[in-house]
């Protein structure tokens, strides 16, 4: 075992009371045995407690932004509403949700080798929610100004990315693409991606934009940083700068 964070991506846009979640963790349908399994050390507050920081609560996530469908990163779309195993409901009931399609298509019918990590009270209850909204396509048009779509599809088909720019800066949250610093050189990819050498490929391009542009890379499972800036070479990325968000 390594120890491994599950973060999410906050984004609030004051003007047009925009705020946009990306991913929710494992969530809180784990009975003692399945959460012993995994070493799961939930806080299931962590989410509600942050937005509170913020002055703000799940009623007023305006979007989620569901990377892809894998216990680890949207678990916490849902949560039981009485009885465990029983019916369950949203978490963030007013948020508009955004998956890509084929990222859908394959969580419902998943290849053998990844078929563990999609638990179906983890989304199910997506299956024709009005504020579902499905994204399309390879090159598919952002909903929102300050915000562009990447997608990947080494780990797993359709895997949705957001970068996002303020005119200062621009960050992504790069998903399970890179999920930590340890993975950040692209020979080193994990043992869960479906197309390792579709992987190495996008490490490639988004590790040559990040040197070229400043871009900042946000990790998901990274215990210690949360987001970082890269000096060196593509073969080679150094952290140079861990930035706190």
């Amino acid at each position: 075992r390594i120890p491994l964070a599950t973060r999410t991506l906050l984004a609030i846009d004051r003007s047009t009371s925009r705020v946009i979640l990306a991913d929710t963790g494992c969530g809180t349908k784990w009975s003692p045995d399945a959460a012993k399994r995994f070493e799961i050390q939930h806080n299931p507050t962590a989410i509600a407690d942050a937005l509170m920081k913020l002055g703000l609560s799940a009623n007023e996530v305006t979007d989620m932004i569901v990377t892809h469908l894998h216990f680890d990163h949207n678990g916490g779309l849902t949560e039981w509403e009485d009885e465990p195993e029983g019916p369950t409901r949203f978490v963030f009931p007013n948020a508009t949700h955004w998956l890509h399609r084929h990222q859908w298509d394959h969580a419902n019918l998943p290849h053998a080798k990844d078929r563990a990590s999609y638990l179906k009270p983890d989304f199910d209850r997506l299956d024709g929610l009005n504020r579902l909204r499905f994204v399309e396509g390879d090159k598919p048009a952002s909903p929102w100004d300050g915000m562009k779509w990447f997608l990947s599809h080494g780990h797993t088909p359709y895997q949705l990315l957001p970068l996002f720019d303020d005119g200062k800066n621009s960050l992504l949250f790069v998903g399970d693409l890179i999920p930590t610093v340890a993975h950040l050189r692209p020979t080193w990819v994990m043992a869960y991606d479906l197309e390792p050498m579709k992987t190495m490929n996008e490490k490639h391009f988004l590790l040559r934009r990040s040197l070229e542009t400043g871009l900042i890379l946000a990790f998901p499972h990274d215990p210690a940083h949360g987001a970082v800036r890269i000096e060196g070479t593509v073969d080679r990325p150094i952290v140079t700068e861990s930035i706190e968000l």
